[in-house]
Parts: C-alpha cells; structure tokens; sequence
C-alpha cells in the first residue's frame, strides 16, 4: 500500500467494532499484516477468538480496563491498562510492521480521560505514510475528527436492548 489513511467509526449506533475488523479480515485476505489493540474490552470476544487462530497475519491485543468505566469511575489500574495499551500500539506503529493499525474503543479511553487527547492525537500523527490507522468507539472529538481522511457515525436508530434483549453469542459478543 502506497498511501494509508486515518479512519474514525464513531457514534452511538451498533457497528463499530464489527465495521473495523470487517476491514482487518478484508486486510488479511490481501495478504496485509493487521494489529489490534482493544482499550476497554479486557474479555476476549468470539471475532477475536477466530482473528487469533485463522488469522496469522493479524495480532491482537486487549489492553484490558476492567469492568465498565461508563458506569464508574476510573481508577488507578483503568489508567494503567490505558498506559501500558497507549505504548503498545505506538511501538506497533513505529515499528513499520503492520499494514493496518485498529484502535478499538480509543474514544472511550480519551473520553473518559484515561487517556489524554496529546496522546491520542501523538499516534495518528505516529503513524507511517502506508499505514491505514482504524479508531473506533463513541464520543470522537472535533480534533480527530478534523485529522481524519474518513468519518463514519454510527446512528443507533432502534435496538432490541432497550426491550431488555443481552447481549447474544455470535451476534453482539
């Protein structure tokens, strides 16, 4: 790849995640190297489980905050994990290894301030000219989203959650 870009899915609506790695297996399937790091999710979901096996040319990594941070506060260990996560994906984007860098929920980190937005904005300006860099996760501020070369907003228009459906294998985990 001769030029990478910055991306963002970001918004409210169901698809982020799902859109970002839907573009990882895409990646691979071009016989391009993937990275994944996961700020916030610390349980290994069933796409990640199959990206580690299947996929050899896609490395993944879950950074690991602990719990729900939306419903409490962060503490010292949620800025840790987003720490030790923040330096693991700049040393896969220095590192000139990966076609594709994703970034999943780096919104919510940086919206809920365990990461700060210098050191959001420090990887997009990190990454290498043929490097395609993925964000996703809700609340994406005006400056990534001024940085970017695409923006896409999730709209969450109707969803079976608010009827008290959980969250199903194979579907939403």
């Amino acid at each position: 790849m001769n030029k990478g870009y910055f991306q963002i899915y970001t918004g409210n609506g169901k698809g982020k995640t799902t859109a970002a790695l839907g573009l990882a297996m895409r990646a691979a399937g071009a016989d391009m190297s993937v990275y994944i790091g996961q700020f916030i999710k610390s349980m290994e979901y069933h796409e990640i489980g199959i990206l580690r096996s299947r996929f050899p040319e896609v490395t993944v990594e879950l950074y690991g905050i602990e719990g729900c941070i939306v419903k409490r506060e962060p503490d010292k260990n949620d800025f840790l994990a987003a720490r030790t996560g923040f330096e693991k994906a700049m040393a896969a984007l220095k590192s000139g290894r990966y076609d594709m860098v994703i970034l999943d929920e780096i919104t919510i980190a940086l919206y809920f301030d365990v990461l700060s937005e210098a050191d959001v904005l420090s990887l997009v300006h990190a990454r290498p000219e043929n490097t395609e860099l993925i964000f996703t996760g809700r609340y994406a501020p005006q400056s990534l989203i001024d940085e970017a070369d695409l923006v896409t907003e999730m709209t969450e228009v109707k969803h079976y959650y608010a009827a008290g459906v959980e969250a199903r294998d194979g579907i939403e985990r």
